[in-house]
Formats: structure tokens, sequence, C-alpha cells
């Protein structure tokens, strides 16, 4: 019997369903984290709908997507089954009165485990798989991408459209969005196409020299102008130099027809790219950190040059000491956490092949964007690596033995 129902004690009977055999496996519990919870709450009280989506290949875990967040769909074990209960199927097939007060109680399926979404970061590393070959280079823009078969035979490379990325990649649409736009990917015509990074220097460089020569404020610079110049003086496409406007700063919308409205840049962004462009340069070789600086500051010119600073490209470069000099005179070279395995292991494999130690502020940098906050990054630590302590600080060496 089971008692205590609702606010008021009834007694009901409880049976299997007639239909428990057909329904077993056919309910499933998930429980919504209190940001989702919230947002269904609210969504019921007013007049819009949430939307979710699962996605992922047969070969993926599967994610659930809202408009702006990706998480984790896993399985969890309960260790006391749940029963789904509901009036007796039988009962709402037949014609009964519906003011006769419920009687039965059929159990129509036992739960033994529940679905969990747990946060975690969009997956986009498949990107650049899907766009190998497609980069949008200065003078090769409009060529088109071939590709070998398996047959040896040569073949045009198929496009990848950002409905392609939508339909394929598991993030959600603002997570894209964003990846897109910090992976300095183009959408030319629905195409996908990053463009080459010593093109997008070219690009920024030419930006700041025009705002100098034409006394326009980098804070409310109209964009037109700046559009018309880099199409009339170096044949960059319009729609090129707008999205990479966007990319590097806000627009507002123009007041007049046919204005494109005015661009307030994010000058720590562009200086940060330029100096990347630049650095790129010495992957396999370091430079002085102090002719590295002195490049980077006449690239960016005077008006910019008081942002130029290493704090801008952290998580992208090594620094060491040639240590043949007295004093050690600084060392950079290009390490980016862009280019690392996504996958945990093989990104602090790969990191202590580099390094054997690590300092805490050092190594955290090549961590964030494989954890979604810092609560995770450091249960990634704790995992992967050993906290040791000495006069100098905190430093993080490898758990496992890592050969090169």
């Amino acid at each position: 019997m089971l008692g205590g129902i609702m606010s008021q004690a009834v007694e009901l009977d409880l049976r299997f369903s007639s239909r428990s055999q057909s329904e077993v496996g056919t309910y499933k519990l998930l429980e919504l984290p209190p940001d989702l919870c919230k947002s269904i709450e609210a969504s019921a009280e007013g007049s819009s709908s949430p939307s979710f989506t699962i996605k992922g290949s047969p070969e993926d875990d599967a994610v659930l997507c809202t408009a702006d967040k990706t998480y984790i769909v896993r399985s969890v074990v309960l260790s006391n089954s749940v029963l789904v209960v509901t009036p007796d199927p039988a009962d709402e097939d037949a014609d009964n009165d519906v003011d006769e007060p419920l009687k039965d109680v059929a159990i129509r399926d036992q739960l033994s485990e529940v679905i969990e979404l747990v946060p975690c970061v969009p997956r986009l590393h498949k990107l650049n798989a899907f766009l190998r070959g497609r980069e949008y280079d200065e003078g090769h823009e409009d060529e088109e991408s071939m590709s070998e078969d398996e047959d040896g035979i040569v073949k045009k490379r198929p496009r990848f459209t950002y409905e392609d990325a939508r339909r394929t990649l598991q993030a959600s649409d603002a997570e894209l969005d964003k990846g897109l736009r910090d992976r300095r990917i183009l959408v030319l015509k629905g195409e996908l196409r990053p463009i080459a990074p010593s093109h997008l220097t070219t690009i920024l460089e030419l930006l700041l020299t025009n705002l100098v020569s034409h006394s326009l404020s980098y804070t409310a610079a109209p964009v037109s102008p700046l559009v018309e110049a880099l199409e009339d003086e170096h044949d960059i496409r319009r729609d090129v130099t707008r999205q990479v406007i966007a990319w590097f700063g806000r627009i507002t919308d123009g007041d007049s027809p046919g204005s494109m409205g005015t661009w307030e840049m994010d000058a720590d962004a562009v200086v940060k790219e330029v100096g990347l462009g630049i650095l790129r340069a010495y992957r396999d070789e370091p430079i002085f950190e102090k002719e590295f600086l002195d490049q980077w500051r006449k690239a960016v010119g005077d008006t910019f040059e008081e942002r130029v600073s290493l704090k801008l490209l952290v998580g992208n470069y090594l620094a060491s000491s040639d240590t043949l000099s007295d004093p050690p005179i600084p060392l950079l070279t290009y390490f980016p956490s862009a280019e690392l395995p996504i996958d945990p292991g093989a990104r602090f494999s790969e990191l202590f092949l580099v390094r054997p130690r690590w300092k805490a502020d050092e190594i955290t940098h090549f961590l964030s964007d494989i954890a979604v906050d810092s609560k995770e990054r450091d249960k990634l630590l704790l995992k992967h690596a050993r906290a040791i302590t000495d006069p100098t600080g905190i430093w993080y060496t490898a758990r496992a033995k890592y050969n090169a």
C-alpha cells in the first residue's frame, strides 16, 4: 500500500502496469544543473521557450548544448532503484468518470541510473581538420583547395560552411561564434576560411597606420573610410576587413543610410595579435626578449607602443635565458597553448616533455582552454601533476614519467 500521497493521506494499490514489459527502458531521469533549471522555470513563466540540442557522432560522447553553454551528458548509477509510477494506463484508456478518485497506481519502469549534465569546454578542435588547406592568404584568396583521395585522384576539396560547423561541432551557437572569432576564421559566402596569420598581421598594421594617418580616434573610428582605404590601396576585400575589425573591438551602427558604423577598437587585442604575428617566426629558435619587444613596439607605432607587454602573450611563449651570457639574457620561444592536445593526459605529457618542472603561475596559462573554470583546472593539476614547494615558490612535476 502507498500512503501520504500529495498533501492528503490516501491509500492506493501499487502494482505493475499492464504495459510494463513493453515500456522497460522507456523513461530516463535527467538531473538539471541550477542554471538550466532556472532557465526552464523562467521560460515557464514567460512566453519564450529554451532550446536544447544533443550533439555528437557515434564515436563521440554526447553533449547537450543550450544557446550559450555545452554540457557533457553522462550516466550515474543510483544506489537505489527509482520507480516511475502513473495512473494505470488501462484505467486511462477506460471511459471512467473523471471525478472518481484515483485508486490504482501502476509501476511503468524501474530506473537504476540518472543522466547528469556537467559543464564542459566547447569541442571545437575538429575545426583544424575540417579547415586544413582552406587558409585565406594574400594573393591566394580565391584559389580552390584540392585534396588527393585514396586512389591518388586529385579533387576539389568540399566546402565547409558555417551551417556544417553548427551541425557537426559539439558547441553552442554562442561558443561556436566565439571560437571562430578567437581562431580568426572568416565566414565568406557561408564558407569558413581561416585567415593566414601573416595576412591578418598585415591588415592590422594597415588599420593602425590608417588610424594615425587620418587622425581617427581608435575609440570611435568610422568604419567606411578604413574599409575603403584597404580596398583601394591594398586590394583587401571589404567583407574581410569588416570581419577583422569586428574581431578586434565593437562596431556600433551608423546613423545615416549606407554607413558601416563606428569602430571602438580593443587596442590591447590588436597589439597582442601583432605581437603574436612577430613571435610566430621564433617557433624553433628563440629570440632575445629585448629584440622582440623592440620589433613589437616598432610594428604598432608610437601611438600604441606603451601597450606592448609580455602579459598580453601569456600562454603563447616559453621564457628561458641565455646562460652563456653574464648576466643571463632573457629569451622567448613561440609555444601556443592552442596547438597543444585537447585531451588533458596528452597535454600534460607534452608539457612535461618540454619542461620537467613548471612554475605554478606559468603552467596554468596552458590549461585554461581545456578547463571550464579554475576549480576544474586545479583538479587536472591534482590528477596529472605533483606540487613541490621550495624557497622560490610552487612548482609542478609529472606524476607519470614521460620519455622524450
